[in-house]
């Protein structure tokens, strides 16, 4: 998908945006982009406080419905001030900020005629799952059941408690679930090296 000097520009451009965003309110102001960074993918930005690793911040776009560096701008600056599980970032806290970059692939729905064979079909490690049912909708990247030691089922049922569903809702036959892979760039500290973790093979 993306080579690692294209991860680290997504990772500089985000930080430079939330810089930006907290300081002056506005957008940082990017010359040119890589040509494909005009292409549309999804994407998220995460925050991590340093050194404890703690989540201060997750938000982005699931579908690739606008050009990967528009929708990198929009969700740096939500993961920093528009995630309601969080006070907004504030301007001295960035640098204690680890910042990470994940770029989706689109997600596929999962078929199964039991849905007793949707945990087969997931892999953890690989996969990042959506699940929706109804009005309400959760997601949880490929990181996340490698970071908190879950199998498949467990996923499932975590991705269901995002949505805001009871933790079993994958076994109802109307719900959706959908999986996608994602590539991730990460700093190993605040401004510091930025490294490839790659759930996709």
């Amino acid at each position: 998908m993306f080579n690692l000097e294209e991860g680290k520009k997504l990772v500089f451009f985000a930080r430079k945006n939330i810089e930006s965003y907290l300081n002056t309110r506005k957008n940082l102001e990017i010359q040119s982009v890589p040509e494909s960074f005009r292409k549309n993918w999804g994407v998220f930005v995460t925050l991590h406080t340093y050194p404890k690793y703690s989540l201060r911040g997750c938000i982005g776009y699931p579908e690739p419905v606008l050009p990967l560096i528009d929708a990198l701008l929009d969700a740096s600056i939500s993961s920093a001030t528009r995630d309601p599980r969080f006070q907004k970032v504030r301007p001295d806290e960035l640098k204690n900020l680890v910042i990470e970059v994940t770029v989706l692939t689109p997600p596929e729905l999962i078929k199964v005629q039991d849905t007793e064979e949707y945990p087969s079909k997931i892999e953890v490690g690989k996969d990042g799952l959506i699940v929706e049912l109804g009005f309400r909708k959760g997601l949880l990247l490929p990181q996340v059941p490698v970071e908190e030691k879950w199998d498949s089922e467990d996923f499932l049922c975590h991705t269901c408690i995002k949505a805001g569903l009871p933790l079993d809702c994958w076994m109802n036959k109307e719900a959706k679930i959908y999986k996608f892979q994602g590539q991730i760039f990460s700093e190993t500290r605040p401004e510091g090296e930025i490294i490839e973790k790659n759930f996709m093979e």
